[in-house]
C-alpha cells in the first residue's frame, strides 16, 4: 500500500467524486488524509532515499576480518539511527574487482555502497582494472584508521628496532608478510627501502597464521601485520612487538615506539577503511549518509569497540577521504616501482 502511494500523484489518491467536485464529507476527509500521507512519504524519500529499502554495503573481504567486523558494527548503528536496514554483503576475490564490479552494476541511488581500504589505493597501481576507483566512485567518509605492528621472536636477540636495524646492516634480513601486493607486504618493501636494507628479502606468506609460525620458528627476522590480526599473540607475549608504523604511538600499544622514533623519519604506514558510493549518486544523499557517519563514529561504544580491535574510529568529509586516496595511490605506486613488482 505505502509503496504504491509513493508512485502515485497526490491528486490521483482522491476519490473520483472529489476530482469531479461531487463528493461526500467522508470522501473529502479520506482524500485529504491520503494526500497528506503521500506528501509525508515524499518528504521521507527526499531525506533518506527509500526508507523501506535496505542499504547494501559490499565488502571486498571475507567474513570475520577487521574490515568486515568494523563495517558490521557501524552498519548496525547506522541502521538504528536512520531507521533503515543496512546489510553487509561480503564479495571477496580478485583484489576487490568482484566487489567493485557488483557495486557499479547497481542503481546509483545511494542504496548500494562499498567499503574501500588502503588496499584499494594500492590496487590501482598493481592491477589493470576495468574501472578507476577515483573516477567511478565517490567517497562518503572514512571509517577507521589502523597501524601495522612489527613483531620479532620473543626470546630472540632483536628486542627493539635499533637492534633490528643494526642487524640489517650486518647481514641480510628476512622480512615476513602476507601475500605480495598487500599493505603488509608493501610496508615491508617500504621499510627495506627507507632503512637502506638493500640485501634484505621480503618473504610473502599465504596467511597471517603462516607469518606467525615463521616468526616463532625464527624463519623470518621480523614480520609486518595488523595488531588486530596478531592481538592474541602480542597480548599474551607469544611474540615481541618492537614498533608500530604510524606517526604516533597507538592507544592499544602505548609502550611500543613508532618506526619514526627509531630514526626512520620518512617511514609511516597507516591503514584505513572508508565508505564509498558509486559516482553519480545524488550529492545530497552522500552528504546525508556522511552526516550519520559523523554521528555514529563519535559514539563512545563504537569508539571503544573499534579501539578493542586495534583501530581508531575516524569519520571524514568526502573531500578529505578523496585526498587520502590520492596521496596513498601516489605513495604506493612509487613503492611498487622500486620493488619491481609486476603489474597484473
Amino acid at each position: 500500500m505505502i509503496a504504491s502511494l509513493r508512485r502515485t500523484p497526490a491528486l490521483a489518491l482522491l476519490s473520483p467524486a472529489l476530482r469531479h467536485h461531487d463528493f461526500s464529507r467522508r470522501d473529502f476527509l479520506a482524500g485529504c488524509a491520503a494526500a497528506a500521507l503521500a506528501m509525508g512519504t515524499g518528504h521521507a524519500r527526499a531525506e533518506g532515499g527509500n526508507p523501506g529499502r535496505p542499504i547494501q554495503v559490499i565488502v571486498p573481504f571475507g567474513p570475520g576480518g577487521l574490515a568486515d567486523i568494523s563495517m558490521r558494527l557501524v552498519a548496525q548503528k547506522l541502521s538504528e539511527r536512520m531507521g533503515q536496514p543496512w546489510v553487509v554483503d561480503n564479495r571477496p576475490g580478485a583484489g576487490g574487482v568482484v566487489a567493485a564490479t557488483s557495486a557499479l552494476s547497481a542503481p546509483r541511488d545511494g542504496h548500494t555502497l562499498i567499503l574501500f581500504s588502503n588496499g584499494t589505493a594500492i590496487g590501482k597501481s598493481l592491477f589493470k582494472l576495468g574501472y578507476d576507483p577515483e573516477v567511478d566512485f565517490t567517497p562518503i567518509s572514512s571509517l577507521a584508521l589502523f597501524d601495522l605492528v612489527l613483531i620479532t621472536r620473543k626470546d630472540g636477540p632483536l628486542t627493539d628496532l635499533p637492534k633490528l636495524l643494526a642487524a640489517g646492516r650486518a647481514r641480510p634480513l628476512l622480512l615476513g608478510s602476507i601475500n605480495p601486493g598487500s599493505t603488509q607486504n608493501l610496508s615491508a618493501e617500504l621499510f627495506k627501502s627507507v632503512a637502506g636494507l638493500n640485501h634484505a628479502d621480503v618473504v610473502p606468506h599465504k596467511s597471517t597464521p603462516q607469518v606467525l609460525i615463521s616468526v616463532l620458528r625464527g624463519d623470518v627476522d621480523v614480520a609486518f601485520e595488523s595488531y588486530a590480526a596478531l592481538k592474541g599473540a602480542v597480548d599474551s607475549g607469544q611474540v615481541r612487538a618492537v614498533a608500530t608504523t604510524g606517526s604516533a604511538r597507538t592507544a592499544w600499544l602505548p609502550d611500543v615506539p613508532t618506526v619514526q622514533e627509531a630514526g626512520l623519519a620518512d617511514y609511516v604506514v597507516t591503514g584505513w577503511n572508508a565508505l564509498y558510493a558509486t559516482a553519480g549518486t545524488p550529492a545530497d544523499r552522500v552528504e546525508q549518509i556522511n552526516g550519520h557517519m559523523q554521528a555514529v563514529m563519535t559514539m563512545p561504544e563504537v569508539r571503544q569497540r573499534l579501539l578493542d580491535l586495534g583501530t581508531e574510529a575516524r569519520a571524514s568529509t568526502s573531500a578529505q577521504q578523496a585526498e587520502v586516496f590520492r596521496r596513498d595511490t601516489a605513495k604506493w605506486a612509487q613503492v611498487i616501482a622500486r620493488a619491481n613488482i609486476k603489474v597484473s
